[in-house]
C-alpha cells in the first residue's frame, strides 16, 4: 500500500475531486479515481467523500494506492522497436505516446506489456509494476531506454546511474533564440508548492539537478539544442529549460500554449551509453529523431 498525500492549493479550489485528481499524475485516468472513491480510497481531511465534491483550498486529501497483483500485467505483442539484447541487458527505442510501466488508469499498451511478451526473463527488482525498468522517460518523449534482465544487471545499471556515468543525451526543439553555444544549468528540482502537479527549480524538499546543454541550430524564434543530463530527475529537462527562459516547444506542462503543431514536447533521448553489467565493456547506441520533430525542423529552417 502506498499513500500519497495531497494539500488543495489556491487554483485547484472549488474543482470536482475526481478531475482534480486525474489531473495531479499522468498516470491516474479519471475512471480510475471515481472508482478509488467509491472504494473509500479517497480521503479528504479524514472523511470519504463523493466524486463530485468541491475541493477547498488547504483540503487535505490522501489517496491510498493498493498494490496491484501480478496477474493485472499481461503480456501484449507489441511491435518494439529493440536496439540491442542479450542474456543481461536490452535497449529499446520507445516511441512517443508510449507509457513506460503500467499504472493505474494505464493497465495495457505500455513499454512493460511489450516487454513481457517479448522476454520472460526481466529483473524484478523494481517490483511487479515496473519489471526491467532501470530508469524512464516520459510518455510523450522519445528514446533509447535500457532494461535489465536480471537483478544483477539491474544492480549494476542502477549503481551506473547513482554513480552519473551512464551517457544520456537528449535532443530538443526550445523556444527562444539561445544567446550562448553551451551552458550547465545547475538547480535543485522538486514538487512545485503552488502546483503538486508539476515539478519546479526549489530550495525546499529538492534533489540536486544538472543539466548541460549545447545549441545545435539557432531559428527566428526556436533553437534545436542537445542536453546532456548529469542527473536524472522527473522532468529535469522540461523543468531546467523553463527555469532559464527557453521552454520546449509542445510541452503542455511547462511550456507556452502558442507553440509549434507537435503532440507533446519535442524531446528525444537520442544517445545511451553504459558499461555492460557482465563484460564491463562499454556500449553506446544513438536513436536519429523522429519524424515528427524532424518535420518541424524543416518548417523552422525554411521559415529561418
Amino acid at each position: 500500500m502506498e499513500q500519497v498525500t495531497i494539500i488543495v492549493q489556491q487554483q485547484d479550489a472549488n474543482n470536482r475531486i475526481d478531475k482534480m485528481l486525474s489531473s495531479y499524475e499522468e498516470d491516474w485516468s479519471r475512471t480510475q479515481v471515481q472508482q478509488w472513491i467509491k472504494e473509500g480510497l479517497v480521503l479528504v481531511n479524514g472523511k470519504q467523500v463523493k466524486g463530485n465534491y468541491k475541493c477547498q483550498e488547504n483540503d487535505e486529501i490522501v489517496v491510498t494506492i493498493k498494490e496491484a497483483e501480478p496477474l493485472d500485467i499481461l503480456p501484449e505483442e507489441i511491435d518494439l522497436n529493440i536496439y540491442y539484447e542479450d542474456e543481461d541487458v536490452l535497449v529499446v527505442n520507445k516511441p512517443r505516446g508510449m507509457v513506460v510501466h503500467p499504472a493505474p488508469g494505464h493497465a495495457s499498451g505500455t513499454l512493460v506489456n511489450g516487454l513481457m511478451a517479448h522476454c520472460t526473463d526481466l529483473s524484478g527488482i523494481n517490483g511487479v509494476m515496473r519489471p526491467g525498468i532501470v530508469h524512464r522517460i516520459d510518455k510523450d518523449t522519445s528514446g533509447l531506454l535500457m532494461v535489465a534482465k536480471n537483478d544483477k544487471a539491474h544492480e549494476s545499471l542502477v549503481n551506473q546511474l547513482v554513480e552519473k556515468s551512464v551517457t544520456r543525451k537528449y535532443y530538443a526543439i526550445v523556444h527562444g533564440v539561445i544567446p550562448h553555444d553551451i551552458g550547465t544549468i545547475d538547480a535543485p528540482i522538486g514538487r512545485d508548492p503552488k502546483d503538486r502537479q508539476s515539478m519546479t527549480v526549489t530550495e525546499s524538499n529538492s534533489k540536486e539537478a544538472v543539466t548541460h546543454f549545447r545549441v545545435l541550430e539557432r531559428f527566428k524564434d526556436y533553437s534545436f539544442i542537445e542536453c546532456q543530463l548529469e542527473t536524472g530527475r522527473t522532468h529535469q529537462i522540461r523543468v531546467h529549460m523553463k527555469y532559464i527562459g527557453f521552454p520546449l516547444a509542445g510541452d503542455p506542462k511547462y511550456g507556452p500554449k502558442k507553440t509549434l503543431p507537435i503532440d507533446g514536447q519535442a524531446l528525444h533521448a537520442g544517445v545511451l551509453g553504459f558499461v555492460h553489467p557482465r563484460t564491463g565493456e562499454y556500449m553506446e547506441f544513438e536513436s536519429p529523431i523522429p519524424e515528427e520533430m524532424e518535420k518541424m525542423l524543416q518548417i523552422l529552417k525554411k521559415s529561418h
